[in-house]
């Protein structure tokens, strides 16, 4: 799995091969000239601010540069001859399974654990995460706003370990699917703040989840 510092390095190299700075990087890819600056890869609060799929995807196609030769940059930083990569032998990508988040309340989807299972998913080529049971889902609807909108993509990994703080995704017994953060938790009940403040937090009974799991990345 590659580390926060890892990812905006690979960025800042593949701009330099371009010739570009991350600013200009970001300004041929479409997006705003500041969302590559060092100020932008924390938040105000000290926390680390992860590059989106999105944009990932946008500085690809814009450089022409497939992901495995990225992955290249983010591992050894390109330093072989010609600006091309040359492989380190850590993991490099995995295949995940994507759906729709409304998809995800149906049943078969899942196993009781809360893994992906069954037929009806796609699949994304991303950076290795270190779970062979990760996935992803394809936010619908504006209920998870401003955090989540729709149309973004946010990774999902069932055998991280979870906190207070962290942004959850949990499925009731009823098939119900939400991105929340997890506001507190007890041996009996669990409380999970909404993103959008025209809904109010979710008060549920241990029982009445059927599993929860940590968002790891989202397209933001």
């Amino acid at each position: 799995m590659f580390t926060h510092s890892e990812m905006w390095r690979g960025i800042d190299r593949l701009a330099e091969r371009c010739g570009l700075s991350p600013s200009g990087l970001a300004r041929l890819s479409g997006l705003d000239a500041t969302a590559f600056n060092p100020s932008k890869r924390l938040t105000p609060m000290g926390k680390t601010r992860w590059p989106s799929t999105e944009s990932l995807a946008k500085i690809l196609a814009a450089t022409h540069t497939e992901l495995e030769d990225f992955v290249g940059l983010v591992q050894s930083g390109g330093g072989g001859e010609n600006g091309t990569s040359r492989n380190t032998g850590r993991g490099a990508t995995q295949r995940i399974p994507i759906i729709g988040c409304a998809q995800a309340g149906g049943d078969g989807y899942f196993d009781d654990a809360g893994f992906p299972a069954g037929t009806g998913w796609d699949e994304v080529l991303f950076p290795d995460i270190d779970d062979p049971h990760g996935y992803a889902l394809e936010i619908q609807g504006d209920s998870m706003e401003p955090v989540f909108r729709e149309g973004d993509t946010i990774i999902v990994s069932p055998t991280s370990s979870i906190r207070r703080g962290d942004r959850v995704v949990a499925r009731t017994v009823g098939g119900e699917v939400m991105a929340k953060e997890l506001a507190r938790r007890s041996a009996t009940r669990v409380e999970l703040r909404s993103f959008n403040p025209a809904h109010e937090p979710r008060m549920l009974l241990v029982h009445e989840i059927s599993w929860m799991a940590r968002i790891i990345w989202a397209s933001q």
